[in-house]
């Protein structure tokens, strides 16, 4: 079973690669994001009560999240494995996921961060941001202030997965097809 946390800051193809790395592996693809949104949309108990958080402004807590996910790899159970995107965040997050996932006989594989400089990220985002109607991915302010929560919060999981010689960097510039080869030539030589 290959279970992969994929991460780096906004604009840096996390979607786009998890698509290709679902397909390449038959992994099942789970964002927080459309957890979220599914949650939320169905009116589940769990969707209400991140909803509840989420409309005074304040952070969904992490065990909320924990939950949501723990739905989702139960409802899944045949899958080869997961690509977790958008979840952990921070190194309380990573501790938790790993204790579910202990407790579930799984492990993390490999957190693969996909880096590219800032002015990349930012003109990637623009350029997104004209056709995709996020309102977020149209200032640049807006842009560098996620950019700093993701310096501020999820940076330091490079130190945690580092520590359990788990954390793996990718070169996040150049065309898709480029990216998607470095990260399957990285997960191949894994197994």
């Amino acid at each position: 079973m290959i279970n992969i946390v994929l991460f780096g800051k906004p604009g840096a193809g996390k979607g786009t690669q998890a698509a290709f790395l679902k397909s390449q592996y038959k992994l099942f693809h789970l964002s927080t994001g459309d957890l979220f949104r599914y949650h939320i949309n169905s009116l589940t108990d769990l969707g209400m009560l991140a909803k509840s958080y989420m409309d005074k402004g304040d952070l969904v807590p992490d065990q909320i999240t924990i939950d949501m996910l723990r739905e989702a790899v139960n409802e899944n159970s045949d899958a080869k494995g997961f690509i977790f995107d958008g979840f952990p965040r921070t190194t309380a997050q990573a501790g938790a996921l790993d204790t579910f996932l202990f407790n579930k006989s799984m492990k993390i594989t490999a957190t693969i961060a996909l880096e590219a400089g800032d002015d990349v990220l930012i003109e990637r985002l623009v350029n997104r941001g004209k056709t995709s109607g996020r309102v977020d991915d149209q200032d640049e302010i807006k842009i560098r202030n996620r950019f700093n929560e993701y310096n501020n919060k999820t940076a330091s999981l490079k130190s945690f997965y580092t520590a359990q010689g788990k954390f793996y960097s990718v070169n996040g510039i150049g065309s898709v097809e480029e990216i998607t080869k470095r990260l399957i030539g990285l997960i191949d030589g894994l197994l």
